[in-house]
């Protein structure tokens, strides 16, 4: 009979022993996945990027009346370009970054010519032959003399310290003609209008 109480008591205090271990394990384990989860939080936390942005204003060039504002804005990867321009003739002209944000000459010509960081011929923007990183386009400007040009692309970057990619330092040129993507080395756009540096 003392053998079977004491065989009772023994059974007692293990199964007691047994369940505070494994509330101690279950807490330990939560413990860790709280940890886990507030370090993944805080790592997704730190990977949003900030956006970058750039606003400047075009002058006249050339004896004409074109002006305008740009503004750069890079978000992740890409980057967003949006002018809008005024005082143009109606119609088709081209538009260009160029090597120096310098827009101290009258027709614009201290800006350089485009940008070329990756010695390409000049061409249409994304053709197999090749273009510059600053060969944009053609736009149309309407009967009032205005116009928006919006372009976004991952080749260009605000202040990444990237030569063949940053625009930070070059300029934006507005031309008087279109741009016929063949004509070496600037498409033959004729008079440069206005001029922009991408400065911060």
């Amino acid at each position: 009979m003392k053998r079977s109480i004491l065989y009772i008591t023994m059974l007692g205090l293990f199964m007691t022993f047994s369940c505070k271990s494994d509330k101690k394990e279950d807490s330990s384990e939560n413990s860790e996945t709280e940890t886990m989860e507030t370090e993944t939080y805080t790592e997704e936390s730190n990977s949003t990027s900030e956006e970058k942005k750039i606003t400047f204003a075009l002058e006249s060039k050339s004896n004409s009346e074109v002006t305008g504002n740009v503004v750069f804005t890079q978000d992740g990867d890409a980057v967003t370009m949006v002018a809008l321009l005024s005082g143009l003739t109606e119609g088709e002209h081209a538009i260009h970054i160029h090597e120096k944000a310098d827009c101290s000459s009258s027709d614009g010509k201290s800006s350089g010519g485009h940008w070329n960081p990756t010695g390409q011929p000049h061409g249409k923007w994304g053709a197999d032959s090749g273009y510059h990183k600053g060969d944009i386009g053609n736009f149309s400007a309407n009967d009032k003399g205005q116009a928006t040009i919006t372009k976004i692309t991952d080749e260009w970057c605000i202040g990444c310290g990237d030569d063949s990619r940053d625009i930070l330092g070059k300029a934006i040129i507005v031309h008087q003609g279109i741009d016929d993507f063949t004509s070496q080395p600037s498409g033959a756009a004729g008079s440069r209008v206005s001029c922009g540096g991408i400065i911060q």
